[in-house]
């Protein structure tokens, strides 16, 4: 194999499906990965087809021809890791048996409700989550008191909290219940921080009472119930790559 065809050794593992590449770079620092039976001590290396990694002992997967990608109805209630150190239920706790190892595309936090996106590629999960990519995310939002045309304008144009840069949100309010004391909103984002919504309303003074994300990127909750789960169709999933450039397929020898 040319040097050229080589990649970065946390690329390749979560090219795997394994993990995402932060976290790949992280067991390398904790000297839990292997090449040719090495340990690792810096992520800095270049492999080839024909290296062997292993992880804790296991050897990594290829990568397969194809990312799969699932829509998934995440409840209140569950966090999105898939260790707690606490013993608080995650949901990758309550995926089904069947599917295999997957990790989630972003996050939501634990009173957060709505559509989370599970992967069986870490090159996948990146790229959508990557800012300059500009995925959409839209929330449904319910605050306790009333959003004013002030703060919609103020969160219109970006603002600067505890020195962190927020771009743009769209906020739309539902006209019938405007003069309600709980109002309900849609919020879009294109950046995904942590808790960027609750952040944000917080600015202008309001607290969320429920939280429930809608759509990310070209996906949709739709009508899917809590906890349920559905395959995205290889063709999209393709298109999706394509646009976004991850590869996929078997690499030339």
């Amino acid at each position: 194999m040319n040097a050229p065809d080589k990649e970065r050794i946390a690329k390749r593992i979560a090219a795997s499906g394994l993990c995402s590449r932060r976290d790949a770079e992280w067991l390398i620092g904790e000297g839990r990965v292997k090449l040719n039976g090495k340990t690792l001590t810096t992520p800095a290396t270049l492999v080839g087809d024909d290296d062997v990694i292993t992880v804790d002992g296991k050897r990594i997967s290829a990568p397969s021809t194809l990312p799969r990608l699932w829509l998934y109805h995440k409840p209140k209630g569950l966090l999105t890791t898939h260790h707690d150190p606490d013993g608080r239920p995650t949901v990758f706790e309550y995926l089904p048996k069947h599917l295999p190892r997957v990790i989630s595309i972003g996050r939501l936090d634990l009173n957060t409700e709505g559509l989370l996106l599970l992967t069986t590629s870490g090159e996948l999960s990146r790229a959508m989550e990557l800012p300059k990519n500009a995925m959409e995310r839209t929330y449904r939002v319910r605050v306790d008191g009333t959003l004013m045309d002030g703060p919609v304008n103020l969160l219109g144009h970006g603002v600067t909290i505890e020195g962190v840069q927020y771009k743009p949100a769209i906020i739309e309010r539902d006209a019938h219940n405007s003069a309600a004391r709980n109002q309900w909103l849609t919020m879009t984002l294109t950046e995904g921080k942590n808790r960027e919504v609750r952040k944000l309303l917080e600015y202008v003074d309001l607290k969320v009472s429920r939280l429930i994300r809608t759509a990310y990127g070209p996906f949709e909750l739709g009508d899917m119930k809590p906890e349920s789960i559905k395959p995205v169709a290889d063709a999209q999933v393709k298109a999706l790559c394509q646009k976004l450039g991850v590869a996929y397929g078997a690499k030339k020898r």
